[in-house]
């Protein structure tokens, strides 16, 4: 593992860092460094050795994400889905064949796979989705609207989440289904236009008459009606994800900060030797070490099983919502040099907003851990 960090490190840092700002200005992530991260492995680390993954625990996952974190997020959102909510639903919920079918190319980066669960009247509620699936003999025929989908404009297969028991509770009647994107009626949208993280693309997925067989049904018959049982385990393992992510964008702020406070001048003297700045530093630096503890404790928690629900949200909402403080007072400490585009703090404060939304905002976050804090005290 110390390798692959080491690795990971040297290429963010010598290879992404120089072209960030290409990056953002292009809202695209280069030919070459899309070639790379192919041959490092990045597109299946945390799938299974079996099917061509590197199969790492969650401990060693959000070791190597802490690294990506460190520079623009759209990197690491060109192999994120793989790894995470779109790879871990055939993890979770595919049958043995269609996980030695799809995830051997999802791991390699052959196949990029998008996770369509987000419809615009069930974002923070995805047990409310309003697109359909019905049965007509060996057939499924989905119907709807899906919702920033990231990856969408590149995606080769969609895990699509569609209502398949009208009649059932909400949580109950949803099934997932393997769609690729040549399937007929299946259309994206044009490319969302975003306030950040430039380079990582989402849009909007049609589904019209989509017309899939059974044995895209994923978990098959088994699967039937578990699709929202899926999302939740997927969506656990995506919220510790993100929450590394947060700390490696948490320690390159605080890298700038610290770098811009120890050689800025005014006054007469470098602004890190006026107290109110130092301030600012030692808040950030807090934060940052106090996320970064929280996610490793919580990803060895989720290795042994001892909690995968409330650890997963603490980590995200804390993580996420601590970065944007960070990249906040990153702002500050810049002073107007901070509100320029062009300078790596005012990209950063613009592509962590973010993180607070997707993957379950903080408000669904605390909800989360509230909830399972008292039925863990009452039972």
């Amino acid at each position: 593992m110390s390798e692959i960090l080491v690795t990971v490190r040297s290429f963010i840092r010598n290879d992404v860092v120089p072209l960030e700002a290409e990056i953002d200005a292009n809202d695209d992530v280069p030919a070459h460094l899309r070639k790379a991260v192919k041959e490092l492995g990045l597109y299946g680390f945390a799938l299974p050795e079996e099917h061509g993954g590197l199969g790492l625990s969650m401990y060693d996952e959000v070791r190597l994400v802490m690294e990506l974190g460190y520079t623009t997020p759209a990197l690491r959102s060109l192999f994120g889905t793989n790894n995470g909510i779109a790879g871990h639903t055939l993890m979770a919920g595919g049958s043995p064949e269609q996980q030695a079918e799809w995830l051997p190319k999802i791991a390699s980066g052959d196949v990029v796979a998008s996770f369509a669960l987000t419809e615009a009247e069930a974002g923070s509620d995805p047990s409310r989705l309003g697109t359909s699936a019905r049965r007509e003999g060996n057939d499924w025929v989905l119907n709807g609207t899906k919702r920033f989908i990231t990856n969408a404009p590149g995606a080769d297969v969609f895990m699509v989440y569609a209502r398949t028991d009208p009649d059932a509770a909400p949580a109950r009647g949803i099934s997932t289904f393997l769609v690729p994107k040549d399937s007929p009626g299946l259309t994206v949208g044009p490319k969302d236009a975003k306030m950040g993280q430039f380079g990582a693309w989402t849009a909007d997925v049609y589904l019209d008459d989509v017309r899939v067989p059974h044995a895209n049904l994923i978990g098959g018959d088994a699967g039937l009606h578990r699709g929202y049982l899926t999302a939740m385990q997927c969506l656990a393992h995506g919220r510790v994800h993100i929450a590394a992510v947060c700390v490696g964008l948490a320690e390159r702020l605080v890298d700038e900060t610290v770098g811009y406070a120890a050689t800025r001048e005014q006054g007469g003297q470098l602004i890190g030797e006026y107290q109110l700045i130092q301030g600012l530093i030692a808040d950030s630096v807090t934060e940052y070490r106090a996320a970064r503890s929280l996610v490793l404790d919580v990803a060895r928690d989720f290795d042994s099983g001892a909690d995968r629900r409330l650890g997963p949200s603490a980590a995200k909402y804390f993580a996420s919502e601590a970065v944007g403080r960070i990249a906040d007072r990153a702002v500050q400490v810049h002073g107007g040099s901070g509100y320029m585009r062009g300078i790596a703090v005012e990209r950063f404060y613009r592509d962590v907003r973010l993180f607070r939304i997707y993957e379950g905002t903080s408000q669904i976050q605390q909800v989360i851990i509230a909830k399972q804090a008292l039925r863990d005290r009452m039972t």
